[in-house]
C-alpha cells in the first residue's frame, strides 16, 4: 500500500481509501465486516462513511452503514487501527433533522453524537460537511446560476467556530469538505486563516476517467493549500469497469436496482468514452477498472481514491490497482480521448 499525508496533518491515510455506502442496501453486515477485514489486510487504513449511508438515500437505511462499522470496531477492538471519516448530510433530506439548514451548532451537535453512538467511537479522525447548504453546483450540475431570492444559510464562520468546538472536546480530529466548488473551497480557507479557526484538509469530491472537472478550478487550491481530493466514483457508478458496455445492464447491478439515481452518466458521450478507454486497457492488458483507478492513484492532488465495492472480487481487483503504475505513452492515450470526449459524466 501506498500513503500519504492527509492535509498538512501528520495522518498518513492509505492512497486507497474504503468506501462503504452500499453496506445496508446492497450488502450485508456480514459482507462489511468481511470487506473491512481484507481492507485492514491489504495495508488499507483509511475508511470512509456518513450518517446519511446506505445509498441510495431512504429513511428507514438512514445511520445503518455507520452501525455496522461500529459493530465491526465492538467485535474487532481495532479503532486505533483505522483512519475514520465521516460526513453530516446537508440540507433537503426531511428524515434527516427535518430537511432544513443543517449546519447550525445544534444540528452539527446532534449529528455528530449520533454518528459517535452508531460507530461506537469516541472520535472521528476525519469530520465532512456532505454537501454545501448554499444554492450551488454540484451533483453534476455545472452551470452556477445565482438565486437573489437564496434562503440563509448558515455563515462559514458559524460553521468553523462550533466544528473548533467539538475538536476541542476531541470528538473530531480534523475537518473536510465534499461536493464544494471552487469559491467555497477557498472560502473556507480563507476565513480559518483570517479567524484562526479549523483548516478544511481535504475536499471529497467526484473524479474519474470520465469526470475531469476538478482539474479546472480544484486541483490548484488542493496542491497549493495542502488540502488534497478524496476521489469518489473513481468508476463512475461502474461504467468505467466496462459492464454496461453497449448499454448492458447486468441484472442486479447499481444501474439495474437504482439507474434513476444516477443521470449524469447516462448520455451517448460517456458511453463513447467508455468504449475508447476499453480499448487503451486492452492494449495493455490490463482491466478497465485497473486502468481507470491507476489513473486516479497518479494524480498528485489526490490525497486517496475512495474505491467501493459490492463484491469480494470486486474488492480485491480494485485494491489491487495500487499496484500498477501508468507508462507515460498510456496516460497520453488517455488526454487524447480526454481532448476528444472531455467530461461526459460530470
Amino acid at each position: 500500500m501506498k500513503f500519504k499525508k492527509l492535509g498538512g496533518t501528520d495522518l498518513k491515510v492509505s492512497l486507497i481509501c474504503l468506501g462503504t455506502m452500499t453496506w445496508g442496501e446492497q450488502n450485508t453486515q456480514e459482507e462489511g465486516f468481511k470487506q473491512m477485514d481484507y481492507a485492514l489486510e491489504k495495508g488499507v487504513n483509511f475508511f470512509d462513511t456518513a450518517e446519511l449511508y446506505a445509498i441510495p438515500p431512504k429513511a428507514k437505511t438512514y445511520g445503518k452503514t455507520e452501525e455496522i462499522i461500529g459493530n465491526w470496531f465492538k467485535l474487532r477492538r481495532n479503532r486505533q487501527k483505522v483512519i475514520l471519516a465521516s460526513k453530516i448530510a446537508g440540507p433537503g433530506l426531511k428524515w434527516i433533522r427535518g430537511g432544513g439548514s443543517q449546519y447550525s451548532p445544534k444540528s452539527i451537535e446532534e449529528a455528530l453524537n449520533k454518528s459517535l453512538e452508531r460507530l461506537q467511537t469516541d472520535y472521528i479522525d476525519l469530520y465532512q460537511l456532505h454537501w454545501p447548504e448554499r444554492n450551488t453546483n454540484y451533483f453534476g450540475d455545472l452551470d452556477y446560476e445565482h438565486d437573489i431570492h437564496e434562503k440563509s444559510w448558515n455563515s462559514f464562520e458559524s460553521i468553523l467556530k462550533t466544528l473548533k468546538k467539538f475538536i476541542s472536546q476531541g470528538k473530531i480530529k480534523y475537518i473536510g469538505l465534499s461536493n464544494e466548488t471552487p469559491w467555497g473551497f477557498a472560502k473556507f480557507l480563507e476565513i480559518s486563516k483570517e479567524q484562526n479557526l479549523p483548516r478544511v484538509v481535504s475536499v471529497q469530491n467526484p473524479y474519474s476517467l470520465v469526470n475531469r472537472s476538478y482539474e479546472v478550478g480544484m486541483s490548484e487550491i488542493s496542491i497549493r493549500e495542502k488540502a488534497g481530493l478524496l476521489a469518489y466514483s473513481p468508476l463512475a457508478v461502474g461504467y468505467l469497469t466496462g459492464k454496461y458496455r453497449n448499454k448492458n445492464i447486468p441484472k442486479n447491478s447499481r444501474l439495474d436496482l437504482f439507474y434513476e439515481n444516477y443521470p449524469r452518466y447516462h448520455n451517448q458521450r460517456t458511453f463513447d468514452a467508455v468504449d475508447e478507454y476499453y480499448k487503451i486497457a486492452e492494449k495493455y492488458k490490463i482491466s478497465l477498472s485497473q486502468l481507470s483507478l491507476a489513473f486516479v492513484n497518479s494524480r498528485d492532488f489526490v490525497t486517496s481514491n475512495i474505491i467501493g465495492a459490492t463484491t469480494m472480487e470486486q474488492l480485491k481487483e480494485n485494491i489491487d490497482s495500487i499496484d500498477i503504475t501508468l507508462e507515460e505513452s498510456i496516460l497520453n492515450e488517455i488526454n487524447l480521448i480526454h481532448e476528444k470526449i472531455p467530461n461526459p459524466a460530470p
